[in-house]
């Protein structure tokens, strides 16, 4: 099944949150595949990197985020996890890793236990070269200002409030692939 066909069985033709997601997710998997081009002796894999950049996001339709007509129960926060249970449960679990480590810059278990976070008691940070460079994309796109990129500094403002080794985390990304 390709990936369109994947978010296609969980959101429905004409949504407003289909929009969204479809948009997002072509930006990011855009940008995902422009890093990767710059990169090729990082080798990714350019098939996969684009079905998982597409995928990324597939459980935010479980999380309650009104404003991206999004009404589920969960957090935001919890959709990577969400969406990568979905994903194996599908047998995609390659991709599904992309769904769980592309949230802030990844988020390491110290950080979920120290800020208490309604997330899986793992490290959730990203580890493949494609899981980098998504993680890195989806940065710079957010679903709230669709086709805007953003850019590092702004992109590095709004993820120190996270904590300092999120930051880090970024701007090392941003370094293998600015």
């Amino acid at each position: 099944m390709n990936p369109i066909d994947i978010l296609s069985t969980y959101y429905p033709a004409g949504s407003e949150v289909r929009r969204i997601l479809f948009s997002h997710s072509r930006d990011v998997a855009d940008k995902a595949l422009a890093v990767a081009r710059r990169h090729p002796e990082l080798k990714p894999d350019l098939n996969f990197l684009e079905e998982a950049a597409l995928l990324h996001d597939i459980g935010i339709f479980l999380c309650n985020a009104p404003e991206i007509d999004c009404h589920g129960q969960a957090e935001y926060i919890c959709h990577g996890y969400l969406g990568a249970d979905l994903l194996r449960g599908i047998g995609y679990p390659r991709h599904a890793l992309v769904c769980e480590r592309h949230t802030g810059a990844g988020i390491s278990l110290c950080e979920i236990r120290e800020q208490k976070l309604p997330l899986p008691q793992r490290d959730l940070l990203p580890l493949s070269i494609e899981e980098k460079i998504i993680c890195y994309a989806d940065k710079f796109f957010s679903k709230t200002s669709l086709g805007k990129e953003k850019t590092p500094e702004r992109i590095q403002k709004s993820l120190a409030k996270y904590g300092a080794d999120s930051l880090l985390r970024f701007q090392a990304l941003e370094q293998l692939f600015g």
